[in-house]
């Protein structure tokens, strides 16, 4: 606990440093609105929504050939804002798993994410356009703030000819910069299993500054046993432009805390108690102590005689540190360095309009783990392993978006080359050495064809490839460092889709309706899924998988002030050809191996059918007060909680409500929300612990629990 605390404040004096004698920082988010004026001759719309991660380029959603959704913070404004579940159950396409709040959350698309027990994978995780993600691809988001976040940018399906590892799409949290007038607020968030969150919010704007911060205290008692947690986060935002073709963006943050963890259950556990925990995991003391922190500089430029030159460079450091409690008692120090380089121009070619990106994405993160005897969650003294590793990663891409017919077909054209180095060395006795290389180039193609201005259709192909990342190469054989028969997982993708808005003419109902629908196919070789062996959790390929599905959704307009969200999808995810060693553990406690073969079975973790439905109404109640009044609904089909298919759990319907209102004094901002969420009481599976050799699949979700929400804010 010393070193934690040592680690802790050393973290904030090099960034606090580093942040004084680097100034006054700004990058420029592009932010391209478009108005469409007297559509029918009768209807005029407004389109500004905004999309960075999607092509590494700003463009409307319209234009991008792939299905990509923002969320803005009034879509989220009321709600319980603690979990990414929270914020982004609207997403057609995602499959979100909150295991332990905010923390372990499993954000699935197409299946890519559900392999990983512990953290995001298959998914790139970004904060302001920096990555979340570690270099090998697996993230956590602790630091992540919702009470700071302005907008998500989702980008779904295949992004790996732009971003590292990211087969199943990008997710992009923008902390909420994008404020005219200076303000403060106070937030203090309460509800039921001791949940408290009170904080901080500023920002200063000028005509040349801006400079927003949040502080968040957070403590949760948890409604499983051995469930609690407690967190401080801060982040910051610091932006100048002399003018508006340049300027630099300093981004901060920093999360320290603790969260203690219960564990899954077998199935004769979950239907005694659902809420108790893994008696291993109190024996244990299961638990993570979090060190997290970054710093990170942005410098844009535009330029050129029609300013059709756009330069971006951003780098930034972290600092880690980490302590693991499992069979063993682990201390995890790991620093990163980070550089990111973009260019792009816009100009003609063959008379056409064409806009070219390319650009570098360089990540070095060397990690130190200490091993030591777990002594009922104390720290052994005795050292028993030392490993020093060094990951790094190095991506080049580029990105060209040819207008075949003006303003009206586009081809875009991206590609990617990666290379991932793993290196480990064994400082302890057996001194050893280990390192794996992996490398690929990965292409994608896509065409968007507008309709109308604001209807389009789009088809895209890609290539991608998945490298392990750390924990996934950890060997079962103790003998070994790497798993060296763990190979990188590669996808070819194919989708369609239609996606835009319906406008009514001179009605008072319907008037607007926003859609999006997408079939996609994959078709996946060597899938890299995870088995388990007493506690810990191994990774081995699958021969070859088939991914067939449908994303739905809806925005609609039904009446003024009444609106209704739907999101629905349909998964069909089958093993085509999988033959592998199964590990099992006996009532005696003997490890068997058998040969299985589980062609035609189905994925797990994974919902054949998702729903998701919200209808929300705002009501003036006079001219200075607000009201705001929404239900949403999901339900989940049952999931397999293995390859083998020999246990599935029950689909669940959930139903929550929420109910708020926004009072405006002058300058004097109030705004008062509450809920209750599992209406119902329903009880389920909320987490599947997949392959686990005990049998020990099953974590249940949060049963009913209320919550409520003061924010006090000035404007100045």
């Amino acid at each position: 606990m010393k070193n934690r605390k040592r680690h802790s404040i050393f973290g904030i004096i090099f960034l606090l440093y580093a942040s004084f004698n680097t100034g006054v920082l700004f990058s420029q988010t592009i932010v391209i609105a478009d108005t469409i004026n007297n559509i029918n001759d009768t209807t005029s719309l407004n389109i500004d929504e905004v999309v960075i991660t999607g092509t590494r380029k700003a463009k409307r959603i319209i234009d991008i050939p792939y299905p990509v959704n923002r969320i803005e913070y009034l879509d989220f404004k009321y709600d319980k804002k603690i979990a990414v579940d929270n914020v982004l159950s609207s997403v057609p396409g995602m499959f979100l798993q909150s295991r332990y709040g905010n923390h372990d959350v499993r954000i699935s698309i197409r299946g890519f994410g559900s392999r990983s027990n512990s953290g995001i994978r298959g998914v790139r995780i970004l904060l302001d356009d920096i990555p979340e993600s570690e270099p090998d691809g697996q993230t956590r988001i602790e630091a992540i703030d919702f009470n700071s976040i302005g907008s998500i940018e989702v980008a779904k399906g295949n992004q790996s000819s732009l971003y590292t590892n990211a087969p199943g799409g990008v997710v992009n949290f923008i902390n909420d910069i994008e404020f005219t007038r200076s303000f403060g607020s106070v937030f203090n968030h309460f509800g039921s299993f001791g949940l408290i969150r009170n904080g901080l919010k500023a920002g200063i704007r000028t005509e040349n500054y801006g400079l927003l911060t949040t502080f968040s205290n957070h403590s949760y008692t948890g409604y499983r046993e051995h469930n609690n947690e407690h967190w401080n986060i801060i982040n910051a935002v610091v932006e100048t432009s002399n003018s508006g073709n340049s300027g630099l963006k300093l981004l901060f943050y920093f999360a320290d805390g603790e969260i203690k963890l219960p564990g899954s259950l077998t199935k004769e556990e979950f239907n005694e108690d659902p809420f108790q925990a893994d008696q291993r995991a109190i024996d244990r003391d299961l638990k993570r102590i979090s060190t997290k922190g970054r710093l990170g500089i942005r410098y844009y430029s535009r330029f050129g005689n029609k300013l059709n030159n756009n330069f971006e460079l951003t780098t930034y450091v972290t600092i880690k540190y980490f302590e693991r409690t499992s069979q063993v008692y682990r201390i995890i120090s790991r620093n990163g360095l980070g550089l990111r380089v973009k260019y792009s121009n816009e100009s003609k070619l063959f008379g056409k309009k064409n806009e070219i990106t390319i650009g570098s994405d360089i990540l070095f993160q060397p990690a130190r783990t200490e091993y030591y005897d777990n002594i009922s969650g104390q720290k052994g003294d005795q050292l028993l392993q030392l490993l020093n590793e060094k990951i790094y990663n190095n991506g080049f891409y580029f990105a060209n978006d040819f207008e075949i017919i003006r303003k009206k077909l586009n081809l875009l054209f991206t590609g990617r080359y990666d290379l991932t180095n793993f290196d480990l060395r064994e400082e302890t006795l057996p001194s050893r050495k280990d390192s794996r290389t992996f490398s690929a180039f990965v292409p994608k193609v896509a065409l968007n064809y507008k309709i109308t201005p604001i209807i389009a259709v789009y088809s895209s192909y890609s290539l991608s490839y998945d490298s392990p990342a750390k924990n996934e190469l950890d060997s079962f054989d103790p003998s070994l460092l790497y798993n060296p028969d763990l190979e990188p997982q590669e996808t070819r993708s194919l989708e369609a889709g239609i996606k835009g808005f319906i406008i009514g003419k001179n009605r008072d109902y319907l008037n607007r309706i926003r859609f999006e629908t997408t079939l996609f196919y994959l078709n996946i070789d060597n899938e890299v899924v995870p088995y388990e062996v007493f506690g810990e959790v191994y990774f081995r390929n699958a021969a070859k998988t088939i991914r067939k599905g449908i994303e739905f959704g809806s925005d609609i307009n039904i009446i003024k002030n009444l609106n209704l969200k739907v999101s629905y999808t349909l998964s069909d995810f089958v093993y085509d050809s999988y033959s592998a060693l199964n590990i099992s553990i006996d009532s005696t406690g003997n490890i068997i191996e058998t040969e299985e073969d589980y062609s035609g079975n189905i994925v797990p973790s994974v919902p054949k059918n998702n729903l998701f439905m919200a209808l929300a109404y705002t009501q003036p109640v006079t001219r200075k007060i607000d009201s705001f009044l929404k239900f949403s609904y999901s339900g989940i089909s049952g999931l397999w909680v293995n390859d083998a298919n020999t246990d599935k759990t029950n689909g669940y319907n959930i139903l929550n409500s929420l109910i708020g209102l926004d009072m405006n004094f002058g300058k004097l901002n109030i705004m008062v929300s509450g809920g209750v969420s599992n209406l119902f009481d329903e009880l389920y599976v909320g987490f599947t612990n997949t392959n686990s050799a005990d049998s020990r699949y099953y974590e249940a979700g949060e049963p009913r629990s209320f919550f409520g929400s003061i924010n006090v804010g000035y404007r100045f």
